[in-house]
């Protein structure tokens, strides 16, 4: 069975969903009526506009734009970690630190999906790589954005009892060491809820989209399963990495705390 074509009609009716709940809000006076419409209709447009771009590149299938729109999304997901922040490392240092641990980690799961799991041919092949590649990024994005703010959070808020330690001649990392783990959870713990719900509680995006676009049900959750995997793997190892950057850079060569460091 073929994909049902939907047209712009039908785009303007399920609209309608998102106009009747901001006007609930605004008679709640809740004050996010206004962001909801805002987010609806840039959803639209970037949507759309990213809809004719990925139509070009899987036609085109080059490698040079495939790491053109790889890159941009890695930038822009690296710009989102710092802007989640409550408290930003100064100058550069949080943008550099969430590129790195994304191109580490979210790069390095997908280059193996694509070359071992999926075996796309070619490997770079945009309707494999992109896709893979976005739900792995932005997943692992999310992850590490909250495991980052809650660390430099408690850092702040426990700076006294983390002196102190190291005053009675702990390192940084078992002075900080509870307080990491307890971030790594807290970041974990929707991939986790995610993965033990799937299939119950709730299908996953990608397996919904490929049965409505006709594929078959078996084959999507083959793919899920293997993209849930990635996803784990993406957000587990970048929370890992990204926190061991993070402590690098609030404690100096000589492991004293430097919360100056911090906005």
């Amino acid at each position: 069975m073929s994909a049902i074509d939907l047209s712009y009609w039908d785009l303007g009716f399920a609209a309608l969903i998102l106009v009747a709940l901001a006007a609930l809000f605004r008679g709640m006076r809740l004050g996010i009526s206004g962001s909801l419409l805002v987010a609806g209709a840039r959803m639209m447009i970037q949507l759309t506009l990213v809809g004719y771009v990925l139509r070009f590149l899987f036609e085109e299938g080059r490698l040079w734009m495939v790491a053109i729109m790889a890159t941009l999304m890695l930038a822009v997901a690296s710009r989102e970690i710092l802007a989640r922040q409550k408290r930003k490392l100064s100058g550069w240092r949080s943008w550099r630190l969430g590129a790195s641990t994304l191109f580490v980690s979210s790069f390095a799961i997908s280059l193996f999906g694509l070359l071992v799991v999926v075996k796309a041919d070619p490997w770079y092949a945009p309707q494999y790589a992109i896709p893979i590649l976005g739900m792995i990024i932005s997943n692992t994005m999310n992850a590490i954005s909250l495991g980052m703010d809650r660390l430099t959070d408690a850092i702040h808020a426990n700076r006294n009892v983390i002196e102190q330690r190291l005053a009675l001649g702990q390192g940084a990392q078992d002075a900080i060491g509870g307080y990491a783990k307890d971030c790594i959870r807290s970041g974990m713990t929707p991939v986790i809820n995610s993965m033990a719900t799937a299939g119950i509680v709730s299908l996953p995006g990608m397996m919904t989209g490929q049965i409505l676009a006709g594929a078959s049900p078996v084959e999507a959750v083959e793919y899920q399963i293997v993209i849930w995997f990635m996803i784990a793997g993406g957000c587990g190892f970048g929370m890992a990495v990204a926190i061991r950057l993070l402590k690098g850079q609030l404690f100096d060569e000589r492991q004293r705390l430097r919360l100056e460091r911090l906005k």
